[in-house]
């Protein structure tokens, strides 16, 4: 039976303390991020001084695997023993994982190290995303999460040439000893500046049968979409399996949420209408931006001839132009009664810009392209806090972790399904060579991201606008 949540209510922060406070969460939410950024380049260092080049990938599987995995169980355990004792577990955990892959001695061990990295980064940014519901009403939340922009515009940027530095003049394990310092400041920060963060308490069971279904199936997932067309054909048996076993893991975890009686996500979560649209218009704007990232790298070097330093600069409009969007629409939140106007506008916008960049490939020159790109990284971003604050004002205070960490899970699942789409347009038949060869397959793949877009404007489109806590 659900009890009545314990909210113990203690002075709010000054603004010199939460200052300090956003600083802290700020460290925990770039050791998540810069984590992403900062390993793609080191990876065949990696693997020559490893002597270990045909188990690589797992270096970067297991860590999304893992991370993606635990990111509910976080959600949840931040609703009972609160947002701040989950924000050190998670920022501990991942520190003693970054020892173990800088001392890793081998591949196998380095991807084993990988996973518990990544069991303590996963909650990093939706517990931060959590304290912040905790100090400042709806209505402010959104222009406090753009400040954490800076955040992410430093790892995406900073992070592959940092660690390109790491690898190539001094040694690999930096790219995780780097993480050691940031993480004890982090540690530090939020042990002492978090004390005062309003504590609430919601005294119940954790749901251990569902937590591993969820476990099982969204691992299984990543390893099957991940894998599919590249390392296994789509119709192999093993793959068959994966995929039988995906599916009938999320049919238990299902039935378990229906028959549990405090399953791991409550069914009034679940059930309300502005978390299904705002978590599926999330899932699906940053699962496309997560793939387009990912992707297009292989279109600028393979069908424009660009090297590997001009494609990096090439997508730096799209990163920047998400930031942006996210930044713009985060503040208007605090200022405007109808704030899904801007995500709309944006997404509305990005879509046209995908079907642009869809039609006219190519015609396009690198100048045009980057410009239809950072129209759609505008409407990304401009959806990310108000789909994420949406979710937050729409649920009982006791739920607001675990809706916060649902948000965040559907949108990491969202990439990895978008990912693998592209991945089975683009090089699932095998390399594609001939620039022409290339450009149609990417023509494909931009039109089926249009289509995603648009369906992420569609869903925010349909998303009740409800008044924010603390509207006047």
């Amino acid at each position: 039976m659900n009890k009545p949540p314990t909210e113990l209510s203690r002075q709010a922060p000054t603004k010199s303390e939460l200052i300090q406070i956003m600083v802290g969460l700020g460290l925990a939410m770039l050791l998540s991020a810069l984590d992403q950024s900062i390993v793609a380049t080191a990876m065949p260092t990696i693997a020559a001084d490893l002597g270990d080049f045909v188990h690589l990938p797992w270096i970067v599987t297991a860590y999304l695997v893992a991370s993606t995995a635990v990111t509910p169980l976080y959600g949840k355990l931040a609703d009972i023993h609160g947002a701040r004792a989950m924000l050190l577990i998670g920022v501990a955990i991942f520190v003693a994982g970054s020892v173990f892959c800088a001392l890793a001695p081998s591949m196998g061990l380095l991807a084993l190290a990988r996973a518990v990295q990544g069991m303590g980064g996963g909650g990093l940014i939706a517990l931060a995303q959590t304290v912040i519901a905790d100090l400042v009403t709806p209505r402010e939340r959104g222009r406090m999460m753009t400040y954490f922009s800076i955040v992410f515009i430093a790892a995406s940027v900073g992070g592959p040439a940092l660690g390109g530095v790491f690898a190539e003049h001094l040694h690999w394990s930096l790219i995780f000893w780097i993480n050691v310092p940031l993480g004890l400041v982090a540690f530090a920060m939020s042990w002492f500046h978090l004390r005062r963060l309003p504590q609430r308490r919601h005294p119940h069971r954790l749901d251990i049968a569902g937590a591993a279904l969820l476990v099982v199936g969204s691992s299984v997932t990543q390893l099957a979409l991940s894998w599919g067309g590249e390392r296994l054909a789509w119709s192999s048996a093993p793959m068959l399996a994966l995929l039988a076993a995906a599916a009938a893991a999320w049919a238990l975890f299902a039935w378990r949420t229906r028959a549990a009686e405090e399953p791991l996500i409550p069914l009034d979560v679940l059930g309300d209408s502005v978390v299904r649209d705002a978590t599926l218009s999330g899932a699906f704007g940053l699962g496309t931006f997560i793939a387009l990232t990912m992707f297009l790298p292989i279109y600028f070097e393979g069908a424009l001839g660009l090297t590997a330093d001009q494609s990096g600069l090439a997508l730096i409009p799209l990163t920047i132009a998400t930031v942006t969007g996210a930044t713009i629409s985060g503040r208007l939140m605090s200022r405007i009664r109808h704030y899904k106007a801007a995500p709309l506008i944006g997404l509305g916008a990005a879509t046209l810009a995908m079907a642009a960049l869809w039609l006219a490939l190519g015609a396009l020159s690198l100048a045009a392209l980057d410009a239809l790109l950072a129209v759609v990284g505008l409407g990304v971003g401009a959806m990310l806090p108000v789909t994420t604050v949406a979710v937050q004002n729409a649920v009982p205070a006791h739920n607001l972790g675990t809706a916060t960490a649902v948000t965040q899970f559907s949108r990491q699942l969202g990439g990895v399904f978008i990912v693998a789409i592209f991945g089975a347009i683009v090089i699932g038949g095998g390399p594609v060579a001939a620039p022409e060869a290339l450009r149609a397959a990417f023509r494909t793949a931009l039109g089926v991201a249009a289509l995603l877009t648009l369906a992420s404007f569609l869903f925010m489109a349909r998303m009740e606008q409800r008044d924010l806590h603390g509207e006047g």
